[in-house]
């Protein structure tokens, strides 16, 4: 496997209003590692995600993805070259059925920067990874569990076929055993 570098942010930092929050990070991520960013609560790491995917209203430094400085796009043009973010609250349409919700996500398969085509998600896939989900396809987003909805938010940007995932706390409020099933 290809070890590229597909994430890299140097020297970033992030405020809430005047408050900072992130001083000077440096990170890097490899093609097919999984990289855990660990700390205590109000430590960053959620900011860290944040910062990155530009949803931070001011941050400085420089982040590149698959290649390309991505330091001053907005958050939907960082989504549309491949970087996926599932955020730490269970973002669905609760007036969306399961099946719904993942076609809002869904997005072309995509190729990493040396040509090699990424993992192509679908429904399919997803329900036999989530198999909850499969069982509820056609319920409302808000008639799922809190684990089964933050299960939904995962598949969601699963079907953005991102080249790259951040997850901010996917486990947060879910019930051992649906995390267990997530895993």
């Amino acid at each position: 496997m290809n070890r590229e570098i597909m994430l890299e942010a140097e020297n970033l930092s992030a405020w809430y209003g005047a408050a900072r929050i992130l001083y000077d990070l440096a990170f890097e991520v490899k093609r097919g590692e999984v990289v855990a960013l660990m700390g205590r609560n109000g430590a960053g790491k959620s900011t860290t995600m944040k910062a990155v995917m530009g949803l931070m209203a001011r941050r400085e430094g420089s982040v590149r993805f698959n290649g390309r400085d991505i330091s001053r796009l907005e958050a939907y043009r960082i989504a549309r070259l491949g970087l996926g973010f599932t955020p730490e609250d269970r973002r669905i349409f609760s007036d969306l059925t399961v099946v719904e919700n993942l076609d809002v996500g869904c997005q072309n398969p995509r190729k990493f920067a040396d040509g090699t085509p990424a993992p192509a998600w679908t429904p399919e896939k997803l329900f036999a990874l989530f198999p909850n989900l499969a069982e509820r396809r056609h319920h409302l987003g808000s008639q799922l569990s809190g684990g089964e909805q933050q299960m939904l938010t995962v598949a969601r940007t699963l079907m953005g076929n991102p080249l790259l995932v951040l997850l901010d706390e996917p486990s947060e409020g879910v019930a051992p055993v649906i995390v267990e099933q997530m895993a």
